[in-house]
């Protein structure tokens, strides 16, 4: 303070006693913030504030508002503030540059000279540690005792207010993002089709579930005229708004190519070269596209990544597995598409393409379902219509990992012939 009388030891408590008032008022963290720095360096007489604030999950402290400073951010065991942060303790420091504790980074980041400065460590309710609060250079010399204790009475007033705001920002935080994943569900709900095509002589499956409240998986299966039924299975990698959002474009793509009348081969080279452009380098999406000709019973496919799947034979009672015949989407540009037959259905054959939701499911002991065992469900469920082998494949996951919660997001088509 600039002295020590009785007049001035009131006016600054008076200021503290208003800044608590304040305070107790619902403002936002940023006010609050900004409030307990012009208070501390009116009531302190100093030159320049920062509170650093405790982030737990990183243990780091850094600062949201500074007066005519950048953000930073430091580990929470570094330099005078980490001291005051892990003693709780207030510290006092007469002379800066002469302190081995202090750290002369931010001065010269910042281009300010500290010359004495407090320390004041945050505590919240709980016993909880919520920031530093530092008082840079006092105008008319070093804090003396009477400014700590001023500083340690500010201190405590601010500490609960910021861990109140802190919760508050945190809450509205997570209302917002819940919102947005609502939002980002409700679309990818809304473009899965309301009613599946019923094909004569098939039953077909389709079904996603994913991981979080919005998943990278998709599934779409719709009539064409006078070509038979399409379909689509995509999984782009994580789960998410993101890979939500992606495989919704890919869907939409997928559509728009078969409205022009394009063959698999000409739509999956085409959303290829889109997907590269708009994803990250490092995300991708694997997808299965057909189109079966009920009449001809083929089924012509493209899986750019996606296997493997699976091919079950009435006849012979066997399940082939089939590798994909491109990358996956979005990987490389100019997509190489291998050669291959179309599957030809006889009578109770069945065609399952599951995203590795399915195979990847692990029990308890890490164990995967992997691909034997849902082929072995396919085939004891084999004369079942396309809906009851998923139902029975769904049962058998459960039965397999008990009380496992899913980790992954998870989508099949199942397609029969009668």
């Amino acid at each position: 303070m600039v002295d020590g009388s009785p007049k001035v030891k009131k006016s600054a408590l008076l200021r503290v006693l208003e800044v608590s008032r304040r305070l107790s008022a619902p403002v936002e963290l940023d006010e609050i913030l900004q409030l307990v720095i012009e208070a501390a360096l009116e009531v302190l007489d100093a030159e320049r504030g920062t509170v650093f604030l405790y982030d737990e999950n990183t243990d780091e402290l850094f600062s949201r508002v500074a007066t005519g400073e950048k953000e930073i951010r430091f580990p929470a065991s570094l330099g005078i503030a980490g001291e005051s942060a892990k003693k709780r303790q207030l510290i006092n420091v007469e002379d800066c540059y002469a302190d081995a504790r202090f750290n002369q980074e931010v001065d010269k980041k910042t281009g300010f000279r500290t010359r004495c400065l407090l320390s004041i460590p945050l505590i919240g309710i709980h016993d909880e540690l919520v920031g530093v609060l530092q008082v840079l250079n006092k105008r008319s010399g070093v804090f003396d005792p009477d400014d700590a204790d001023l500083a340690d009475t500010l201190a405590a007033q601010c500490a609960v207010s910021l861990q109140r705001a802190r919760l508050i920002e945190e809450q509205l935080v997570k209302q917002k993002l819940e919102q947005d994943l609502a939002v980002a569900r409700d679309i990818q709900l809304g473009v899965l089709p309301k009613k599946l095509p019923e094909i004569d002589g098939y039953t077909l499956a389709c079904w996603s579930r994913p991981a979080d409240e919005t998943g990278g998986d998709i599934y779409d299966a719709t009539f064409l005229q006078d070509r038979g039924v399409a379909v689509l299975l995509g999984d782009a990698t994580g789960h998410g708004i993101g890979p939500a959002l992606s495989v919704t474009q890919m869907r939409a793509m997928f559509r728009i190519g078969l409205r022009l009348g394009e063959g698999l081969d000409r739509i999956a080279v085409e959303m290829n070269e889109q997907l590269k452009a708009d994803l990250p380098g490092n995300r991708f999406i694997t997808a299965f596209l057909g189109i079966l000709d009920a009449g001809e019973n083929r089924l012509d496919y493209l899986s750019c990544g996606q296997g493997p799947l699976l091919h079950y034979h009435a006849g012979t009672d066997e399940v082939e597995s089939l590798d994909s015949n491109a990358l996956p989407l979005a990987i490389l540009p100019n997509l190489m598409i291998e050669e291959c037959a179309p599957m030809v259905l006889e009578p109770g054959d069945v065609v399952a393409v599951l995203s590795d939701g399915f195979f990847e499911y692990a029990d308890a002991s890490g164990e995967q379902f992997e691909k034997q065992r849902v082929s072995d469900v396919i085939r004891q469920s084999r004369d079942g219509s396309a809906d009851e082998m998923l139902q029975a494949l769904l049962r058998a996951i459960e039965a397999f990992a008990p009380g496992i919660a899913q980790d992954d997001d998870m989508t099949a088509i199942i397609l029969k012939r009668a």
